[in-house]
């Protein structure tokens, strides 16, 4: 659905001002290129977490607490 949105935005753009949207088209790849090393830091702080997380949480697990009402059986 997302791929359709921005077929349609950029075919607007091509009809308002097809310089701009032929510039936008060659410039995507490298922008892509660019936004790499970003993703894969976001992904590596994201992994980081979790497994700080699930240290944290270890303790609790073990324990076998439940996270719910008071009395649940």
């Amino acid at each position: 659905m997302k791929v359709i949105l921005v077929f349609i935005v950029w075919c607007i753009l091509f009809v308002l001002c097809w310089p701009i949207a032929l510039l936008a088209l060659l410039l995507f790849p490298i922008v892509w290129l660019l936004s790499l090393p970003f993703r894969l830091i976001g992904i590596t702080f994201d992994a980081l977490f979790a497994l700080l997380r699930a240290v944290l949480f270890l303790p609790t697990r073990i324990i076998g607490h439940r996270s719910g009402p008071v009395g649940r059986a």
